[in-house]
């Protein structure tokens, strides 16, 4: 069913929720991860291009490189991760990848924002759900450690 699981990653360790979902759907589909790591452009827009931020760009590239990094460190031995890393903004970018790789699934967390910091930050997860070509698969992200808010108990079947 799935050949090619989407997952976003900001390399914080809130993403590591989401990622135990995708790598139990990679191993039972015997899928790949394609880890992704968005650089927003918009947060650098305005600025002058000079050799200052030629450092912060260096900065900002190897944070995207240990984040989609570590997906492949925690990844399981038997399922295969590709890495991303890609410059614009962000739900557009992932929706774009998903349907330039052929993506089967988009798997990634939701803060699960909500009233006003909602509507004045928008939502990433959000707007790919609403745009993606595939199905999105969404995991609500617990700050306060790594533990799921998804009930992960089998399904009854009768």
């Amino acid at each position: 069913m799935y050949e090619t699981i989407l997952v976003p990653t900001d390399g914080s360790r809130e993403v590591e929720q989401a990622l135990e979902y995708a790598f139990d759907l990679a191993t039972t589909h015997n899928a790949t991860i394609r880890a992704l790591y968005v650089i927003n452009a918009a947060s650098y827009g305005g600025l002058p291009i000079d050799s200052a931020l030629e450092g912060v760009a260096d900065v900002v590239d190897g944070s995207g490189t240990a984040a989609v990094g570590r997906v492949e460190e925690l990844a399981p031995a038997d399922v295969p991760v590709e890495t991303a890393i890609r410059r614009g903004e962000p739900s557009q970018v992932i929706v774009a990848e998903a349907d330039a790789t052929a993506c089967d699934l988009v798997v990634m967390g939701t803060h699960g924002r909500g009233g006003i910091d909602r509507l004045l930050l928008g939502s990433v997860t959000e707007r790919v759900v609403r745009r993606s070509p595939v199905p999105v698969l969404t995991v609500q992200i617990e700050r306060d450690g790594l533990e799921s808010s998804v009930d992960r108990s089998p399904v009854a079947t009768e």
